[in-house]
């Protein structure tokens, strides 16, 4: 399934090489430092976050968002995740069109499914995908990256920040990101202790994953 949808999205990037308004918010802390980011803590909506997949092909950008039910009881999400983006003074959201689906910004059918549902048991997994260009097609218009990143499992819940270091979003003059559903992560991956299946990994090089 990894090796799959890794396919999908990168081909259809390649192939198609064709919202929501942020809110205001209390000033934050100051611009991440240069350490790791630290483990993904269990939140009061009773998943972890964490971002996943990142690839870029000519000039279009992939990522996912993810998401682990780390409580004790089930936890299910419809719909789009919520996103803000900042710079590096995290002060005020960057003005991001946000879209849903991939149109906008390029042809990744994988972005396109229409949202459904999905429960997920403890320890169950779901990811929702990000697409977006680094292009500049004004050189008077400053470019736009965002460091930092907030999330909510859906329009009007809690945000939480998801590191994006070493990561950034850089958008060029673009200002569009498109979104896609969240979904069930497949977690058919368990003979390598610690790895998680990525929807955008790239394929692997093992025998084993050849069979």
């Amino acid at each position: 399934m990894r090796r799959v949808l890794w396919g999908v999205l990168v081909a259809a990037v390649l192939a198609g090489c064709t919202g929501q308004a942020p809110r205001a918010l209390p000033p934050r802390a100051a611009a991440p430092s240069s350490e790791p980011p630290a483990a993904a803590e269990c939140t009061a909506d009773g998943v972890a976050f964490s971002l996943g997949g990142a690839d870029a092909a000519m000039g279009v950008r992939v990522l996912n968002v993810e998401i682990v039910n780390c409580g004790a009881e089930p936890v299910t999400v419809d719909g789009y995740p919520s996103l803000r983006l900042f710079d590096g003074e995290q002060e005020d959201p960057l003005a991001v069109r946000v879209t849903h689906g991939s149109s906008a910004v390029a042809t990744v059918p994988a972005l396109d499914v229409p949202p459904t549902p999905v429960t997920l048991a403890p320890g169950e997994s779901a990811w929702a995908g990000l697409v977006w260009r680094n292009l500049v097609t004004d050189a008077t218009v400053p470019a736009t990256t965002a460091v930092a990143l907030d999330v909510a499992l859906s329009q009007g819940t809690d945000w939480h920040q998801v590191p994006l270091h070493p990561t950034t979003i850089d958008l060029g003059n673009t200002d569009t990101i498109g979104l896609g559903p969240w979904q069930r992560l497949d977690q058919e991956r368990t003979d390598r202790p610690g790895e998680a299946p990525n929807p955008t990994a790239p394929p692997s090089n093992d025998p084993r994953d050849r069979t």
